[in-house]
């Protein structure tokens, strides 16, 4: 959410934001309600004046005169009681339409309409050149017996699975080789909830744009998350944060849901687009400074790097052009790990910086060195999310007798295992 006074002030800025991100947004109709709000609450505010004046004319007044200021004074009340639904109409419609409006992107992001206007900035690794024909993720996971599809979709329906033996120690190490990085570089290990109120979804931007995508639970009017990012977002909300105690440094460690309302068939074969996954989540509480969130943006791309690469992953580092970011980021990367398979790379990792954007709508702040109270800066990008990053590592490690090669900066964490199968 941008705060009102700089979309007064910068509205052509604002205009164009909602023109690159492809919002449907009547900036028109959002500055025509917010000039009604000011009339309305300074005509209020007039009438308050009087009737605060008449007050103290009381005292002053002969006896006779009481009267005629009685009936001024319950004259400006009615007034002010016959403003105020239109006030309060006025200001839930408003807020409705704050909502909606998208954080203006860094001039450096690329232009353009949708995925097409991504741009490569740079690659990691060689695909491999294998001297045999490689199975994709799914064969190899049949042949060696380490998933169920076809079941799980009888009781699951389906973009459901289940791994099964080594499958299951392989997810298993990719999370904790990812939280030895994270620990390492100062993060704490947090263990989230799936289910939150609808406002937390609110303050991550989920809402009201993305509410398809988002299983609910009517009767208790809950929603599964799609991302540890929602409950840190608002996990100190309400508070007032010391600078001194910034950046707050999470890796959010949770299940996650996503119903792929918008996927149209896409993925539907495999562990690429499931319905329920596992993810640690990097995420930044900082302070409102550019330059701080900046730096904090590129290490955070340098550890999801550093995860790829002790996996040995072959992958492209993409800065995501304005219609394919999302209303609420400021800058966003993502990094695609090379499919054997599909002969592409794909996503497997999401870099944002939101600027306050989130945070007013979280009401996540903090007190700076001069005890100005101000608005924190938010960030986040993904360490691990399985079983997405198991589909390439299982194409890119496959072995002429279907055994999976494994790195070894992950042996460590399979028992020192150098192959599975």
């Amino acid at each position: 959410m941008l705060p009102i006074p700089f979309i007064r002030q910068n509205p052509e800025v604002v205009r164009e934001a909602i023109r690159l991100k492809g919002v449907r947004l009547d900036l028109d109709q959002l500055l025509a309600l917010d000039a009604r709000i000011v009339s309305l609450k300074t005509r209020i505010q007039d009438l308050q004046t009087e009737k605060n004046a008449i007050s103290k004319q009381f005292r002053d007044t002969p006896k006779e005169g009481h009267a005629a200021l009685r009936a001024r004074s319950t004259d400006l009340g009615d007034q002010m009681a016959a403003l105020q639904p239109d006030l309060d109409a006025a200001e839930a419609e408003l807020r409705d339409l704050l909502w909606w409006v998208p954080h203006p992107p860094s001039p450096d992001t690329p232009i353009g309409p949708d995925d097409s206007g991504n741009v490569v900035q740079r690659t990691w690794g060689t695909p491999p050149a294998f001297s045999f024909t490689p199975l994709d993720h799914v064969s190899l996971l049949q042949h060696h017996g380490w998933a169920e599809f076809e079941r799980v979709a009888r009781v699951s329906g389906s973009r459901n699975f289940a791994l099964k033996g080594a499958m299951v120690r392989l997810e298993n190490a990719l999370h904790q080789l990812a939280w030895d990085r994270m620990e390492a570089s100062g993060f704490t290990l947090m263990t989230v909830p799936n289910l939150v109120r609808g406002d937390a979804l609110l303050a991550t931007g989920h809402f009201p744009a993305g509410r398809e995508d988002v299983y609910h639970l009517p009767e208790e009017d809950l929603y599964l998350t799609g991302t540890a990012e929602v409950v840190l977002t608002s996990l100190h909300g309400g508070e007032i944060l010391d600078e001194a105690d910034l950046p707050l440094l999470y890796g959010g460690f949770s299940p996650c849901f996503r119903r792929e309302a918008g996927s149209f068939g896409k993925d539907v074969r495999g562990l690429l687009r499931v319905h329920q996954f596992t993810k640690t989540e990097q995420y930044v509480i900082g302070p409102d400074d550019p330059e701080v969130s900046a730096l904090w943006h590129q290490r955070l791309l340098e550890l999801s790097e550093a995860i790829l690469q002790d996996l040995e992953l072959p992958y492209q580092v993409i800065q995501v052009c304005t219609g394919d970011m999302g209303m609420g980021k400021y800058r966003m990367h993502d990094l695609e790990t090379w499919m054997p398979s599909l002969q592409k790379y794909r996503e497997t990792h999401s870099c944002s910086s939101l600027h306050t954007w989130q945070a007013h709508r979280a009401n996540l702040r903090y007190r700076d060195a001069q005890g100005k109270v101000r608005f924190c800066h938010t960030l986040n990008n993904t360490a691990v999310a399985t079983p997405r990053l198991i589909a390439p590592f299982l194409e890119n490690h496959q072995l002429p007798d279907a055994r999976i090669r494994v790195p070894e900066r992950l042996r460590p964490y399979l028992g020192g295992r150098e192959t599975l199968g």
